[in-house]
């Protein structure tokens, strides 16, 4: 659980990024999932855009995929949501909050 400073940290971070994955009409997908995993691998934060054609809402899409990869929900702003999960290998550890 990171703590109200940790995840104003990485609202800071956030705000430069881009979104990398988009969720569509198809909603959750395992491809989506397996996508915003491979990035939190690589990158430990991601931003994902919800695409007009999907009916989910931001809170309720983070939330799913947060409990479902073991990530820290840390914003969501419209159609889009920041996820962060910190890195196992501390080698690999980009963020330090």
């Amino acid at each position: 659980m990171i703590t109200g400073k940790q995840r104003s940290e990485l609202k800071k971070l956030a705000q430069d990024l881009k979104p990398t994955v988009m969720i569509g009409k198809e909603d959750i997908t395992p491809t989506v999932i397996s996508a915003i995993d491979d990035y939190l691998n690589a990158h430990e934060l991601v931003k994902v855009q919800i695409q007009e054609g999907s009916l989910m809402e931001p809170k309720e899409a983070a939330n799913a995929i947060a409990e479902e990869l073991g990530a820290e929900f840390v914003q969501a702003i419209g159609r889009r949501f920041v996820l962060y999960r910190r890195a196992a290998d501390p080698d690999k550890r980009k963020i330090y909050i």
